[in-house]
């Protein structure tokens, strides 16, 4: 089985510390060549894979400031890569299409089968895109809640980690952790609300998404010792960081589609407090392996509760259920019944 494995090039793939779609099709592609599977990674020309690496553009755009300044040299870039793949179709028996919609466009251009897993839908008004491929193109979700109602899928395969990359700490440390974009939607400023409440000291990692909210919401409550920031965080202080917390808040204000860092903290031993929202119950067992909350109140609750949660268990749901392992599987079962 000859797979191309088309990658974003907004980040290296794996990233370096951020970039969770290339930090997923890393762990498949590397899971796959492992099995025996001839997979061409197609990403930017930096990246790092035990496979066959393609690639057009030499650095990812969201790292390096020449290819995108201005903006439609990113996108020209894009267009570029995902043509390469697209080009060299009659080489491969399946593409894997890990860059969201644009790739679409390409499929029936060629003969080869395409699978494109939906990594979360930016907005609702690129529906229409995937719609008009569906009979085209067979489609995963990450997570039954992001599927869409008006689209055909053919599996919903959870991400999966190495669970040997996330050491077990079973003791944690008094710390709260909020580990993620500082944006919004990740609910930075409620998980600053929550700790101050509980009287617990605030871990803040990820990178700077959204300055002016940053600004505004963040920056003020940073003195060095009730809130710390740490800026993004990749390899041994990463999982030290996810480990070390007595739990990882995960107060999002939207309907996330997965949450990697809600799986990293668990397969440490870290519980997890989040938004009743988007994926989490199908990542959380409420007062197993963390607590589901509907507000700042509940978080609080929640906080004075967390030594109720057992942190072995919290690593054996994953090592159950979301292991790279588990989702290499999966994804192979799709491959061949599409191949026949």
């Amino acid at each position: 089985m000859r797979i191309a494995m088309l990658a974003p090039i907004s980040w290296r793939t794996p990233p370096r510390h951020y970039g969770p779609w290339e930090l997923v099709t890393s762990l498949l592609t590397e899971a796959l060549v492992a099995r025996g599977i001839d997979v061409t990674l197609f990403a930017t020309r930096d990246s790092l894979t035990a496979g066959t690496l393609a690639g057009v553009c030499p650095a990812p755009y969201s790292e390096d400031p020449a290819i995108d300044a201005p903006i439609i040299d990113a996108k020209v870039w894009e267009m570029l890569h995902v043509a390469h793949v697209f080009e060299r179709a009659g080489e491969f028996d399946l593409i894997h299409n890990q860059a969201d919609f644009v790739p679409l466009a390409f499929s029936r251009l060629v003969a080869t089968p395409v699978v494109t897993t939906i990594h979360g839908f930016s907005s609702d008004r690129i529906l229409p895109a995937f719609q008009a491929y569906q009979d085209r193109v067979h489609y995963v979700a990450i997570s039954d809640s992001d599927r869409s109602p008006g689209l055909r899928y053919a599996a919903t395969i959870h991400h999966g980690i190495r669970l040997q990359d996330f050491p077990f700490d079973p003791r944690g440390s008094d710390d709260l952790l909020f580990f993620g974009r500082i944006h919004p939607d990740k609910g930075a400023a409620e998980a600053i609300a929550a700790a101050r409440r509980a009287g617990r000291r605030l871990v803040m990692a990820g990178i700077i998404q959204d300055q002016g909210y940053h600004d505004a919401q963040v920056a003020p409550a940073l003195d060095g010792r009730s809130v710390v920031y740490r800026g993004p965080l990749g390899g041994a202080d990463r999982t030290g960081a996810l480990g070390a917390a007595r739990a990882l808040l995960h107060l999002v204000n939207f309907d996330e589609p997965f949450g990697l860092s809600v799986v990293e903290a668990l397969a440490c031993g870290t519980p997890v407090i989040a938004s009743r929202r988007g994926a989490m119950p199908e990542l959380i067992d409420h007062g197993v392996t963390g607590f589901l909350v509907d507000s700042v109140d509940e978080a609080v609750a929640a906080i004075g509760r967390i030594g109720e949660i057992d942190r072995a268990a919290c690593r054996a749901a994953v090592a159950a259920r979301f292991t790279v392992d588990r989702m290499a599987d999966r994804y192979l079962k799709l491959y061949r019944s599409i191949l026949g």
